[in-house]
């Protein structure tokens, strides 16, 4: 049984999804976040994976790499077009409503291309169990660091998206251009999620529920 302080540490963790990426190119080295330049990116032998959401966020990525921690991952901010980044349809195993991609003519959101190595691939795939690995092709993603590219892999629910009313929702803690979807906060749609899911649990329990259970599909109502 959690203590009162796991349990506001787990409330915690879940509200800030997706958590705070930065506003320019970077690379992670465990727990440092550093200046991705021009003259120290080199891609060479690393296949490229879109990243967004928490794989998007320094404090996610040093959780999920901690097993790598010396280990540089370049991050390349980028603008992705036709796309949004939307929640998906199942609470995550640490509490959140997550996101995922979801095609949206005329919109251009804020996305980052990631260089891992193959062993902080397997790392992050496996901190994905909601997720599949899936190449969209056809696209038009432009990085701030080279080449555009109209193809890259990319962890995609295996859930789909959430609608709340007729609509899908985009996660307002992410920047787009032209976005045609209402766009809201983690703690608006978590509370929106709970009430309908479990009315009779409080935010807390209901995090608490999904920790101790290990997430749950959000099913319509």
């Amino acid at each position: 049984m959690a203590n009162s302080d796991q349990m506001r540490e787990r409330l915690r963790r879940a509200l800030a999804y997706p958590y705070a990426a930065p506003a320019r190119s970077f690379v992670q080295v465990g727990a440092r976040t550093l200046e991705l330049s021009a003259e120290g990116f080199d891609p060479s032998g690393r296949r490229p994976l879109l990243a967004y959401g928490s794989n998007a966020a320094p404090e996610a990525l040093t959780r999920k790499l901690a097993p790598e921690p010396a280990t540089a991952l370049p991050l390349v901010r980028a603008a992705l077009s036709d796309f949004d980044v939307v929640y998906s349809a199942h609470v995550s195993p640490y509490g959140a409503v997550p996101a995922t991609l979801h095609r949206s003519p005329g919109t251009t959101v804020t996305v980052f291309v990631a260089f891992p190595t193959e062993r902080q691939r397997a790392l992050l795939s496996a901190s994905e169990p909601n997720y599949e690995e899936r190449c969209l092709e056809g696209i038009a993603c432009d990085p701030e660091l080279g080449e555009p590219l109209t193809a890259i892999d990319a962890f995609l629910s295996r859930h789909g998206c959430l609608r709340l009313g007729d609509s899908e929702i985009a996660l307002s803690a992410v920047p787009a251009r032209a976005r045609g979807l209402p766009a809201l906060a983690e703690p608006e749609v978590l509370e929106r999620v709970r009430a309908a899911l479990t009315p009779q649990l409080s935010l807390e329990q209901f995090v608490e529920e999904a920790v101790l259970t290990g997430g749950r599909p959000i099913t319509p109502q």
